[in-house]
């Protein structure tokens, strides 16, 4: 070794244990050489979230503190193929990340063809496939059991998930759609899905994260919509959809209704953060001012889901309904379904439901209205509902609810006359919802069928009242609290008009129940 330049080489004893450590120090100093260059070059995804390295897996297993935050998309990444396609976003919300492939490639051609003549009716306004209960043998005699081992494309995998679970679904309830259609009875679906649709969907729904069977975000709705002039929002009127079984006007209205409510959920996302970060810094007028957009958000919501009602007629519902019930708490399938080449052991699923949509279940996590809900089996269900939904928005809804708990969301606003009016508005936003919702179920349901159960298995006269009653509860709780000497004049308004609301929704919707258990058998079972 040269020592100071001067050509002198000196002879150096060293330590054996002193060398193993220089080797350690060195090779730390190269490993963390390489992975900060591996995180500048990720710098342009860094820059597009926000720095919300959170997991609420991570935080069960590796106890990480609850102020580490959600990595909530601020741009939605449009061209990165690699990540799920369902991502929250404060300009997405709870839609996908990229507009859903409404063609798929080549290469899946005999599915494609299918697909686009199975509904009932095809849009040539020809009778499809379904239309005379030929979808099952054409799904024999044409569909290949395609490889999907290769494909590492997310929104190519999302397209396919909601194409396969299409024609599952298709394939395992077209029996019971014949015999709705002539007798109002369903009968017995097919108990096994065969190979050529069961072995590539179990393949596709493990790598997006999924169960393999039709769901409302990744599948029905939220995933199964393509814009008319691609330069132009997500308006009602530049939407299609992509997939359908009936191919009806009414179909149609119904998936997309949900779609444009759902394009409201990134400032929902935004709102919602805003107001946990103000009860963190003991903010009040950044509280107040997050609860009055998020109330109005909210409010946009309610007032697009209104629009359900001129969009798809309640008389419709039942002609299409048939095809989005699941295999899971439903009597056309006792034994479940067998997933040919998969599992010879029957599999059971919830069947599509707009209570797997995240928004509502974002109000009640936040506002802490969850932690209220009665201990039943009926909110068991509610609790299975929600490992239907894409796993980052599960983890964001677990997030929500634990960091609404760690801060203190419900107590905060309490504090203040003012601002527990704005909270209590906020929960009204939740109760006009659901009790939208089940005007919807009594007019589009209910009123047509003696099918006591719902299409995610869950019992129709009772499941949403539990939820419902619930809010209602908890508004008249709260709205006993405030003192409306306290109040600004608007609130005071906004305070005994909800106040008289709930009180007299609460009695009519007792009522209601027990008047409808008597005709529905089995409504407290799940």
């Amino acid at each position: 070794m040269s020592a100071y330049g001067h050509g002198k080489v000196l002879a150096i004893k060293v330590c054996p244990f002193q060398l193993i450590c220089h080797l350690v120090f060195f090779t730390t100093l190269i490993v963390m050489a390489i992975i900060t260059k591996a995180i500048i070059q990720s710098s342009a995804l860094s820059r597009s979230v926000f720095v919300r390295s959170f997991s609420v897996s991570a935080l069960r297993t590796q106890a990480r503190p609850l102020d580490s935050e959600f990595p909530v998309l601020t741009d939605p990444l449009m061209e990165n193929k690699q990540l799920p396609s369902f991502m929250v976003g404060t300009e997405n919300g709870f839609l996908p990340r990229q507009e859903p492939l409404s063609q798929l490639p080549e290469r899946f051609e005999k599915l494609e063809s299918l697909l686009q003549r199975m509904p009932i009716r095809c849009r040539d306004g020809s009778p499809g496939l379904l239309a005379q209960g030929q979808f099952g043998d054409a799904v024999v005699a044409e569909l290949p059991v395609y490889n999907v081992d290769d494909i590492h494309d997310n929104q190519l995998l999302s397209a396919l998930f909601r194409d396969y679970t299409f024609a599952a679904s298709a394939y395992l309830l077209e029996p019971c759609d014949i015999m709705y259609r002539s007798k109002e009875d369903y009968g017995l679906g097919r108990q096994i899905l065969p190979a050529n649709i069961a072995v590539p969907l179990v393949k596709v729904s493990e790598k997006i994260h999924s169960k393999p069977f039709m769901e409302y975000a990744l599948s029905y709705s939220l995933y199964n919509w393509k814009r008319l002039n691609p330069t132009a929002g997500l308006s009602y009127d530049n939407l299609d959809i992509v997939r359908g079984f009936a191919g009806s006007a009414s179909e149609a209205g119904f998936i997309l209704n949900h779609v444009t409510m759902v394009a409201y959920s990134g400032d929902l996302v935004k709102h919602s953060l805003s107001v946990m970060d103000s009860v963190s810094n003991s903010n009040r007028e950044q509280f107040n001012n997050s609860m009055r957009m998020l109330n109005r958000t909210y409010e946009f919501i309610n007032n697009e889901m209104e629009m359900m009602w001129s969009r798809s007629e309640p008389g419709d519902y039942m002609k299409f309904r048939t095809f989005i019930m699941g295999t899971k708490n439903q009597p056309m399938f006792p034994n479940g379904v067998v997933y040919e080449g998969v599992s010879d052991t029957p599999l059971f699923y919830r069947g599509e439901s707009g209570a797997n949509d995240s928004m509502v279940p974002l109000g009640d996590n936040l506002l802490q209205l969850t932690s209220h809900m009665p201990k039943n089996p009926l909110t068991e269900v509610l609790r299975d509902f929600r490992s239907y939904r894409p796993t980052n928005h599960k983890e964001f809804l677990e997030y929500v609810q634990e960091r609404a708990e760690q801060v203190g969301v419900r107590d905060y606003a309490l504090k203040d006359d003012n601002s527990a009016a704005l909270y209590l508005a906020n929960v009204d936003q939740i109760r006009a919802f659901r009790h939208r919702h089940w005007n919807f179920t009594k007019s589009y349901i209910i009123k047509h069928t003696q099918h006591a159960v719902a299409t995610g298995g869950s019992p129709i006269t009772t499941w949403l009242p539990n939820q419902l009653g619930t809010v209602l509860d908890q508004m008249i709780q709260v709205g006993n609290t405030i003192n409306r000497n306290n109040l600004t004049e608007e609130n005071q308004m906004a305070l005994d008009a909800i106040w008289k609301r709930a009180e007299a929704q609460k009695r009519v919707l007792d009522r209601e129940v027990a008047t409808l258990k008597q005709a529905f058998k089995d409504q407290d079972k799940v």
